[in-house]
């Protein structure tokens, strides 16, 4: 089928295409980054190309290529296909236009990995018949899911964008593309990633209680074709697809001359996989929030009038132990009674729950507040004793009083984590990309990282952030230029932008992916201007 011939032509499973394509996006940043005189430094810009030349495109008619038909399965740039070098398109053609063609290129190209994992997904480990004997039809169902229709969405997908890419060398639009298949076809992914808590949950359950199903994966891991690759690796390619698919077509939004056709089209698909890629976040989520807030209902004793827990609307943002102060009286108090006793928090997005843990893993609330009604305040350093020390007030508690507790953290991190998750209004050390100021600390992800407590964020390779703040002790506050989405990380995950051009182009190119309206980029030009 044409899908095949445009994955012989790419010869990559996704999940290498994908770090490779990453692993280029650090280095070319690292190269910027490395530039003596940033004024001579192109931010985000791809290998410039050889052309050079002014002329427009209408000048010379460019001539048709079957790309498919290439059988070349070198990790390939646009530019480097022998049909465009030997067109002489490359002579015609701004050099803007060549990055634009790039971009456009790698989504079809990287379209076509993908659906060769997911093939490889099916074909040698759903399909295999001794996995099929050890796998209840339930186990089957849970474990793979939709991806039939996930796949069968992508062939779809692959067609058409194969098919524009035939009828010129030079392609003239793929985000109507995307746009029409995002629309009326897309779903299919939200229901699959819905599913990834229970199918993370069943896999590990089938690896601990079925030795045969053990054994079999790692036989069919081990074959060749797999490139070493896991099985939970293909497992999770399709929500790394629809979030990377946004991501690519940010990358040709950038590119677009602006107040264009091509830029309409782009907008209008980015804003459909947004929303996509959002259902696929919040499906995830639900399923695994409502477990939690279950399993903390169970846990909690009210010694104060009860508050019942579970809503709809609810989820935990950060639970945890911390010291607090007790009030001594005299010398002979702090000689025998402890200066700080332990208290428990459960934090949810509307509500702080103040507890003592007790026998058995229970907790004993003794107060609670609207999240809306707190306050935090960080306490100078007074010493050891009241190092990594904040003020926590409840303008109405429990009994419809104001309340404060004088809290102590086990490190400056922990403390800064409680304050913010706290209070999420309060100010941070560095201004926010939503401030639209122009320049701001940033840094690019260089090791994948996984979120280990609800107020972290989980990076991908070459993310980019804004640094909101930062610890002494390794940790940092992070917003996500592509998506704005906000939490803590360890800071060895990644590297500082060194270069101001460089974060100012991210900045830049990040308001243009997200403007709404016109006045949104009048606003940013005044800005500038001051």
């Amino acid at each position: 089928t044409v899908s095949d011939l445009l994955c012989s032509f790419l010869g990559l499973l996704y999940q290498e295409y994908r770090d490779k394509s990453t692993r280029e996006e650090i280095e070319t940043r690292r190269l910027q980054d490395s530039q003596t005189d940033p004024e001579e430094t192109s931010p985000s810009e791809e290998t410039p190309s050889e052309a050079e030349s002014t002329s427009t495109t209408e000048n010379k008619a460019p001539p048709q290529i079957n790309l498919l038909r290439n059988s070349n399965s070198r990790f390939n740039l646009w530019q480097d296909l022998p049909e465009v070098q030997n067109s002489g398109v490359l002579s015609i053609l701004q050099p803007d236009e060549i990055k634009l063609q790039e971009a456009m290129f790698e989504l079809v190209t990287s379209e076509a990995s993908y659906y060769k994992s997911l093939n490889l997904l099916v074909s040698h480990f759903m399909e295999n018949e001794r996995l099929k004997k050890i796998l209840h039809q339930s186990e089957a169902h849970i474990l793979f899911s939709n991806v039939l229709d996930v796949m069968a969405v992508s062939e779809r997908f692959l067609l058409d964008l194969e098919q524009r890419v035939e009828e010129n060398i030079v392609i003239s639009d793929v985000c109507d593309i995307v746009y029409q298949h995002t629309v009326n076809h897309f779903s299919v992914y939200i229901t699959y990633v819905s599913n990834q808590t229970y199918q993370e949950r069943t896999y590990k359950q089938l690896l601990q209680d079925k030795p045969a199903f053990r054994e079999v994966i790692s036989q069919l891991e081990l074959d060749p074709k797999c490139k070493g690759l896991s099985f939970s690796s293909f497992l999770i390619l399709p929500f790394q697809r629809i979030t990377r698919l946004k991501l690519l077509v940010q990358n040709i939004l950038k590119k677009v001359e602006e107040k264009s056709d091509r830029e309409s089209t782009a907008l209008d698909a980015h804003k459909e996989l947004e929303t996509v890629v959002k259902a696929c976040n919040e499906g995830v989520r639900k399923m695994s929030r409502t477990e939690q807030m279950i399993s903390i209902q169970k846990k909690l004793e009210f010694k104060i009038k009860s508050v019942p827990i579970i809503s709809h609307s609810r989820w935990l943002l950060k639970q945890g132990e911390l010291q607090q102060m007790n009030g001594p009286k005299t010398s002979r108090t702090l000689r025998t009674k402890k200066l700080f006793r332990e208290i428990y928090l459960f934090l949810f997005n509307d509500l702080l729950v103040i507890c003592r843990q007790i026998p058995g893993d229970k907790y004993q609330v003794f107060d609670s507040a609207p999240r809306g009604l707190l306050r935090v305040e960080e306490l100078e350093d007074q010493g050891q004793s009241l190092a990594n020390v904040f003020i926590l007030r409840l303008l109405e508690n429990a009994d419809d009083r104001e309340a404060s507790y004088m809290l102590k953290a086990s490190s400056q991190s922990e403390m800064k984590r409680w304050m913010i998750s706290l209070a999420p209004n309060r100010r941070t050390k560095f201004v926010s990309f939503t401030s639209r100021l122009v320049d701001c600390p940033q840094i690019q992800c260089v090791h994948p990282y996984v979120a280990q407590q609800p107020d972290e964020l989980s990076l991908e390779l070459a993310d980019v952030l804004n640094i909101l703040d930062k610890t002494d002790d390794g940790w940092i506050f992070g917003e996500r230029l592509h998506d704005q989405e906000r939490g803590w990380f360890p800071s060895s995950m990644g590297e500082e932008i060194l270069n101001p051009k460089i974060r100012a182009q991210n900045l830049k190119e990040c308001f243009r992916v997200h403007k709404s309206d016109d006045s949104q980029r009048r606003k940013l030009g005044s800005r500038n201007r001051q």
